[in-house]
């Protein structure tokens, strides 16, 4: 049997599931992101706010002049990642492997759960009412062949949609004289390029095969196969030890030249990416350190192979890596780790087994800590853990950037 994929996309999740906490939301431009007088992005937006051009990553003021009667909300991604836990255990008691997009998104392969593409289908009206019936939200789903076809299926009807793609005639039926665009992993500039070139359609694809190939290389052989919907992929369950690398960054409400304060911030996201690799049984052995300036002008750097199993080893080398920066305004600063391996692969050196050098270890965050509240009024170190929340650290930014003393 051929296997047969379903794809789930929830419909502007943020902003549906605080439609759903808060019904007197409902039919209002709502925009989940940061607020209008904030420098970011709208995280999505409901569909009533995307009547008026707003649209997810979309510059927060850019947004408000689109819509400035609309309701702007910082995101509650705990409360988001609940849900998503809840979406996901219903979707993949239907699947024998499932591949996590997001916390709204999915790949399942159903196809023998289903024994069937009616059986299939069955299943996915089946998700869409459980979704619904359990979680008061709703979802748009795709049933077909592959997974570019059920991606495509999803998006045919949204919001709340279903759509089925059996097979690759019917999935060139569909998409033939469609734009370009349209073709899953064509973005604006692939599109642009393509259009340049005399290339508007998928059939316009079909018909140049060789010069989409010369135009964009792997990728337009990969465009040209999709255009007769050829797609073997499979649904690849997400691995967190598959992941090229763990970074957190952080935008500044307003561009920050002081370095002792821009260091510190630096020995925080440190924190964050060494919780989150922790929490995985991940080690890296690569550092990197990313810049954005007042201007946009964004640059990276790093290192490897380099010790960085601590937070300490983190701060150490970004930090080394920072002292290498052009002296100016920032407007955001991150970092992380890559060449990323399971930490029981991890070959142990002599400290790791010297109680010295844990004590050594101890004493030097608490001295970060101390200093960092000496500076800032903060208690860190009583409240490390609730700065791994992705929006309370950019709180606690804010704040030490207002008060530094």
């Amino acid at each position: 049997m051929n296997q047969i994929i379903i794809h789930v996309d929830m419909d502007a999740f943020y902003a549906s599931v605080e439609i759903r906490d808060n019904p007197s939301l409902r039919g209002k431009p709502l925009i989940i992101g940061s607020l209008p007088n904030e420098r970011g992005v709208a995280a999505t937006c409901s569909y009533e706010a995307r009547k008026y051009g707003v649209r997810s990553g979309m510059n927060i003021k850019e947004a408000y002049m689109r819509c400035p009667g609309g309701i702007y909300m910082h995101p509650n991604f705990e409360k988001y990642r609940a849900v998503s836990a809840a979406l996901h255990e219903i979707w993949d008691s239907y699947a024998t492997a499932s591949e996590a997009i997001a916390l709204d998104e999915a790949y399942l392969d159903v196809t023998e759960r289903a024994g069937s593409f009616d059986g299939a289908c069955e299943i996915a009206r089946t998700i869409k009412r459980r979704t619904f019936a359990e979680l008061g939200l709703t979802c748009s789903v795709g049933v077909a062949y592959s997974k570019t076809a059920a991606k495509t299926a999803s998006e045919e009807k949204k919001p709340d949609g279903y759509f089925e793609i059996p097979d690759e005639k019917a999935f060139v039926e569909l998409m033939i004289d469609r734009d370009v665009r349209e073709l899953y992993t064509v973005g604006e500039k692939t599109a642009e390029k393509l259009h340049a070139a005399g290339i508007h359609t998928v059939r316009d694809i079909q018909q140049k095969q060789d010069e989409v190939a010369r135009l964009l290389g792997k990728q337009g052989r990969w465009l040209a196969q999709l255009s007769f919907g050829i797609d073997n992929r499979k649904v690849t369950p997400y691995l967190p030890q598959n992941a090229k690398s763990i970074s957190r960054e952080l935008t500044f409400q307003q561009d920050v030249f002081d370095e002792v304060l821009l260091g510190d911030v630096l020995f925080l996201i440190s924190l964050c990416v060494e919780h989150r690799a922790k929490r995985h049984g991940l080690h890296g052995n690569g550092v990197s350190l990313k810049i954005t300036f007042s201007d946009m002008k964004s640059i990276s750097r790093s290192k490897s192979p380099v010790q960085c199993d601590t937070a300490l080893d983190i701060f150490r080398e970004a930090s080394l890596l920072f002292r290498e920066v052009e002296k100016r305004p920032i407007r955001l600063i991150g970092a992380g780790i890559y060449n990323l391996s399971d930490e029981t692969e991890r070959q142990l050196s002599l400290e790791d087994y010297l109680e010295t050098s844990r004590l050594n270890r101890e004493a030097e965050l608490k001295a970060q800590f101390d200093a960092m509240q000496n500076r800032y009024g903060l208690d860190f170190a009583g409240h490390v853990e609730q700065i791994y929340n992705a929006e309370t650290l950019h709180r606690t930014a804010e704040y030490m950037r207002k008060h530094r003393r």
